[in-house]
């Protein structure tokens, strides 16, 4: 893992859009949506929808997969 970030493609509302995030989040940001039984593109969705406008994307994700970890039992 270089830990450099990546463009990696998701859909949101019907359209593709992509984020660039190191490898080590997105694997954490799949294994979460695994654990939640439910699609990334879902996931990302939900983050999207939930994120203040003035935050990327990607930031928001790897501050979502933070707090996941951060607040499992």
């Amino acid at each position: 893992m270089s830990g450099r970030p990546v463009k990696r493609s998701v859909t949101l509302k019907g359209h593709r859009t992509s984020v660039s995030l190191e490898d080590e989040f997105w694997s954490a940001f799949r294994d979460i949506a695994k654990q939640k039984q439910m699609p990334i593109n879902a996931l990302a969705a939900q983050i999207d929808v939930e994120r203040d406008p003035d935050i990327g994307l990607a930031s928001a994700i790897r501050v979502y997969v933070l707090n996941w970890y951060r607040n499992r039992p």
